[in-house]
């Protein structure tokens, strides 16, 4: 399809109220826009404050930020509307009133009447609140990859019979973890409070089109599967980076670049893992004496719950931050994690295995140190070990990490040669997945395009 001409085109877009939902939203959203669209992106303020920053001025004039506002819940203030350091035992009550925030929804799109909603798997009411209530096109755009969703969709229609994919295998304490998200997300008795209601629903009876954030350069068996389970099309999008604003770089942000300017080439770990998932204390004491003992430079993300006030000279082991001195650098919020893991001097990421962080580290040629914690990064971090461009922090039954494993995975990919090996590989990928990105990102400009314009149609007709 011929992608000249076409101006104007307006997009609404829904993403579940997680930084790592919302990013790839942003990411896409500016690519439109690049091919002439209007973009609307909805979100509670507090996630729109952090928003408004990563945007490049280059692209403000044509991203709407449209607030969502919650209901009041009295365990639930505002502060409180984002998974980001969100305390554990709060998330349901956030899924609870954004589920409540329906009218509110159907309200904005009634505003805006846009020409497609690109929504989330959260909330399951999107879709319906926009082609039944106010004749919108709706499609899917999944944050997730191939190859954990498709162990989803597998579990769901074909629990009685081994996933086809050995290599992506989960523990005994994850396949129970798992079971129990399943059982959530099926048997519910109020469907508007289940995960994946009604996509599970719908398998093999629907010929719905899906945008999911990948590519087929690193999940094609899984793509491909998806779509024999499910028979719906999958367009991967690729996975757009964000581009960089010199007005939004802050002074700590160098200050931490110039560090690593210290350090000699792919001698330095960065840790992190996302902005949801907060470390137990046991956790946190063994990744602090595993760096320790590895010898190794590195930069240290750490996070709390935002009702703590932590102080990282009580939370770290005694004298930890003296016996490491220039060595390392432990941060406690928000980094810039791309310009981190771009930089010379990055050789390894030790990660949770977010679906967006396994993208960056893809993007940015650095391997991955996996050290999964729960939903889908166990998946994510085989896939990663299956394509070459990982190794795994081996966990005990219990599934506890050991200073003593951690130390010794950090120096194997740092000092040894299965480490140089590693980021032969995942360069050698990543030369593949950037290869087709236009590719794929056009293809999928064009199936919205398909979408926006066949909706027209009908509604000229009507």
């Amino acid at each position: 399809m011929d992608l000249q001409g076409i101006t104007s085109l307006r997009v609404l877009m829904f993403p579940w109220l997680a930084y790592g939902h919302i990013s790839p939203y942003l990411n896409i959203a500016k690519k439109l826009i690049d091919k002439d669209f209007y973009i609307y992106l909805c979100s509670t303020p507090i996630n729109l404050n952090l928003i408004k920053q990563k945007i490049p001025q280059n692209y403000s004039l044509s991203i709407d930020l449209v607030e969502l506002h919650l209901p009041k819940l009295p365990e639930l203030p505002p502060i409180y509307h984002t998974t980001n350091g969100l305390p554990p035992h709060l998330i349901s009550a956030l899924r609870i009133a954004f589920n409540m925030s329906k009218p509110e929804f159907s309200k904005i799109l009634q505003k805006i009447k846009p020409d497609l909603l690109i929504y989330d798997m959260l909330p399951p009411w999107a879709e319906e609140v926009a082609t039944l209530s106010h004749n919108v096109p709706a499609v899917m755009l999944l944050t997730s990859g191939a190859a954990a969703f498709s162990h989803v969709l597998h579990s769901h229609k074909n629990s009685s019979i081994e996933f086809p994919f050995p290599a992506l295998y989960l523990s005994k304490i994850e396949q129970q973890q798992f079971q129990v998200i399943m059982e959530q997300a099926t048997k519910e008795k109020d469907h508007e409070d289940k995960l994946l209601h009604p996509l599970l629903a719908e398998i093999g009876n629907s010929k719905r089109i899906i945008l999911m954030s990948t590519s087929k350069a690193i999940e094609a068996k899984y793509i491909d599967y998806i779509t024999e389970l499910s028979h719906w099309k999958v367009v991967p999008t690729g996975y757009p980076i964000q581009d960089h604003d010199p007005m939004n770089i802050q002074d700590d942000d160098d200050d931490l670049i110039d560090w690593l300017g210290t350090k000699n080439e792919r001698s330095t770990v960065f840790v992190s893992f996302g902005s949801e998932y907060l470390l137990s204390k046991e956790d946190f004491e063994e990744i602090a004496f595993g760096l320790e003992l590895s010898q190794v430079n590195f930069i240290w993300v750490v996070r709390f719950h935002k009702e703590e006030e932590a102080i990282l000279e009580r939370v770290l082991p005694k004298d930890f931050l003296e016996k490491i001195g220039d060595r390392g650098k432990v941060v406690d919020g928000w980094v810039p994690q791309q310009r981190i893991l771009n930089h010379s001097s990055i050789g390894g990421f030790v990660s949770h295995c977010g679906w967006n962080s396994v993208m960056e580290s893809i993007e940015f040629s650095v391997p991955i140190i996996a050290m999964p914690m729960h939903i889908d990064q166990p998946i994510n971090a085989r896939l990663m070990v299956e394509l070459g461009a990982a190794v795994e922090i081996v966990k005990d039954e219990e599934g506890k990490i050991g200073r003593q494993e951690v130390a010794q995975v950090i120096r194997g990919v740092i000092c040894e040669k299965n480490g140089e090996s590693l980021r032969k590989k995942v360069r050698h990928i990543s030369e593949n997945f950037k290869s087709v990105r236009g590719e794929e990102m056009d293809a999928a400009v064009e199936v919205i395009i398909k979408i926006c314009k066949n909706s027209q149609s009908v509604k000229n007709v009507t």
